[in-house]
């Protein structure tokens, strides 16, 4: 006889149910976005970011742990962000980057107790920093007029324009705007100082080039040599070539600034970057492309000696494109990350002869650092959010986690599986995608499908958990996610890769068809009359495409941020040596690469319900193409909506943006699928 105490017993050890991921789970989620190892290898600091919804942003805070994950605290609290951790050589302060006084400068925190203090008190924002090895002095980063010779004649400068009452803006050269920014003639220098205090030395002095390099650049772009004397930076100085140039070189300055800075990459019209010196001085290794004014092009790991000024490449025989490195403590190996079938992995290379050996090699691994006795990683998969996790140097023993920022949040949410499979695409060429299935998945049941198409185009869908185009998200509002990554991906062979250009709606075209036709082949559960297709960037290009060429399986498009005519996109655009080396040239060159797979010329074809979204801040797609886009579609009658951004550029970034961007997506398929 089941008793009522009995019944209420067995509720009370019942599993909760898990309920499906929301947008709002996604954009609350905590987000560990790096940390730093100490010194001595027995602590690392990271830099968690939460989100305050009734603000519409993020807050990012500084927290501590031990080697082994234990122990973690809390170092700061303050209301804005502090980022940008750097360990002080003896390892008992933190310097971080706070705007606690009005304006971004460096803070030290003392690790046996007290409050934080500043450190710099200088005019100007601190973009980004080191440390020299010894603790002594500090190479940051200011926005600055390449004529001011101090950081005062730019600030007096920045005052005197904020009381114009003119907003009038006037340009002679290229790039007047870069990703969601207008130029207001500054450059991003690099200036070193004394901790002590003393003069700041401005260690670009004139030139028209910036470091870190703009839009994304960061601490990746310059380092500073073991004994202290030399800083190497990345900068593109080429003149008026700069928005159709891929030239950036590595430049080698003395921190004392008693000498101008030394072009170390004469040779090379590609680029160039991520340098890093040899634990004694003595080698620098750093990433190089070979083609100018291709961005997606193999970057081989290089070494120079720096008596000789000899260099070589390490892996030329790798058909990889590594991305960051970190030296090993013997200098006898570097540590590189890279896209490989679907992942983005960690692999070991010799620093003599150039050998390479997979580490490891499931999910995504974001950063490395390399500690006494193994290293550490920012690892994250299509079901798990970034932490930081442990592993050998071999890669033995798998990944150990060290932090579970979202322990409690993942533990009540209904996932989706992930499952990756491949088919023969274009040429009989293997290619592989991932199928995600439905949160709650019953395999007597019938699924719609979101076939989403990834940007770059030089890019990948792989096994990474993203904030933006998450496929669990589709997965929890019932939906299979399929994702391709068809010819022109990255993480296959440069071969692979190169196989785009030129051909922007043929052999892409062709992967997807026949991988969508895998997916229905092998999934059955996929209701092949419930199926809308959706891109952003390229894959919303790819959706203007097949608006034209590939209408008959979709019950619906949607559209983020895609051209809809590339042969005008291309003097709407900032930087050049995209649209240039993809369709051959400039338009006036070569204006057949541009007519080849143009969408403007078959929307008279289109006749698919369509969402467009675009940012009005996006200058890589200008807005315009998404009005255009959606005045076609209203012209012909085709069912459409138009959700704009004006406050976003390329990706729709803030927390309540990001929710009506997934509300109004999710709504849009089911009302065409559901």
């Amino acid at each position: 006889m089941i008793t009522p105490v009995l019944v209420f017993a067995l509720l009370a050890a019942a599993p909760a149910a898990k309920k499906p991921y929301t947008v709002q789970d996604q954009v609350s989620l905590k987000r560990l976005t790096s940390f730093k190892l100490s010194p001595d290898g027995t602590k690392f600091v990271y830099v968690l970011r939460s989100t305050d919804l009734e603000a519409n942003k993020g807050r990012m805070d500084l927290w501590l742990a031990s080697a082994d994950g234990t122990g973690p605290r809390q170092l700061t609290s303050h209301e804005g962000n502090e980022t940008d951790p750097v360990w002080s050589p003896d390892g008992k302060a933190i310097y971080f980057l706070a705007a606690r006084s009005g304006s971004s400068q460096v803070w030290r925190l003392p690790l046996e107790g007290g409050e934080a203090t500043q450190v710099t008190k200088l005019p100007l924002d601190v973009d980004a920093f080191r440390l020299t090895p010894d603790g002594q002095a500090i190479v940051f980063a200011c926005d600055v007029f390449v004529d001011c010779d101090t950081l005062e004649c730019t600030a007096k400068r920045n005052d005197e324009a904020s009381k114009k009452k003119s907003s009038a803006k006037l340009y002679d050269s290229l790039m007047f705007r870069h990703w969601d920014t207008w130029s207001e003639g500054r450059r991003a220098h690099l200036f070193a100082q004394k901790l002590s205090g003393g003069p700041v030395v401005n260690l670009q002095k004139k030139q028209n080039a910036d470091c870190p390099t703009k839009p994304f650049g960061g601490t990746e772009d310059f380092t500073v040599s073991p004994d202290g004397k030399t800083v190497v930076y990345v900068a593109r100085d080429v003149g008026r070539e700069e928005a159709w140039s891929t030239d950036l070189d590595l430049f080698s300055v003395p921190l004392d600034g008693t000498k101008a800075p030394t072009k170390l990459t004469v040779s090379n019209r590609a680029t160039d970057g991520s340098p890093a010196f040899s634990p004694d001085g003595k080698t620098l290794a750093y990433l190089a492309m070979s083609r100018p004014k291709f961005e997606a092009d193999k970057q081989r790991v290089m070494v120079r000696d720096l008596a000789t000024g000899k260099e070589r490449s390490l892996t030329d025989a790798w058909d990889r494109s590594a991305s960051s490195l970190a030296w090993s403590k013997d200098g006898k190996t570097l540590f590189v990350t890279a896209d490989d079938l679907g992942q983005h992995g960690v692999f070991a290379v010799d620093a003599s002869g150039g050998q390479v050996t997979k580490v490891v090699n499931d999910g995504s691994v974001a950063q490395l650092e390399v500690g006494a006795a193994g290293l550490f990683v920012l690892h994250d998969s299509l079901t798990s959010a970034a932490d930081v996790y442990a592993l050998a140097f071999d890669g033995k023993g798998g990944l150990e986690k060290l932090t579970d920022v979202n322990a409690a949040a993942f533990a009540g949410f209904s996932l989706g599986a992930p499952e990756q499979f491949s088919f023969k695409g274009w040429n009989d060429e293997t290619v592989y995608g991932y199928v995600v299935k439905p949160a709650g998945f019953d395999a007597k049941k019938k699924y719609p499908m979101a076939f989403l198409i990834h940007g770059g185009p030089q890019g990948s869908f792989g096994n990474h958990w993203h904030y933006r185009w998450n496929p669990q998200s589709y997965a929890a509002h019932g939906y299979v996610a399929v994702m391709i990554d068809f010819h022109g991906s990255t993480g296959y062979g440069q071969g692979f890769t190169d196989a785009i250009s030129g051909d922007w709606g043929g052999k892409p075209l062709e992967d997807l068809q026949k991988g969508l036709a895998a997916a229905l082949t092998k999934y059955p559960f996929i209701d092949k009359a419930k199926m809308c297709a959706l891109g952003a960037s390229y894959g919303g290009y790819m959706i203007n495409w097949i608006a034209g060429n590939w209408s008959e399986p979709w019950k619906c498009l949607v559209v983020h941020d895609g051209n809809l005519d590339e042969r005008y996109a291309y003097f709407d655009t900032e930087e050049l040596w995209f649209p240039e080396w993809e369709h051959g040239g400039t338009p006036w060159e070569n204006p057949a690469g541009f007519a080849k797979h143009n969408p403007i010329d078959h929307v008279a074809k289109w006749k698919t319900p369509t969402l467009v979204v675009h940012g009005g801040k996006d200058f890589r797609v200008v807005e315009t193409g998404g009005m255009a886009t959606f005045t076609a579609l209203q012209r012909k009658g085709i069912p459409s909506k138009f959700l704009y951004f004006p406050d976003e550029n390329h990706w729709v970034l803030k927390p309540h943006n990001s929710i009506v961007w997934h509300q109004t997506v999710l709504g849009w398929l089911d009302q065409w699928t559901k």
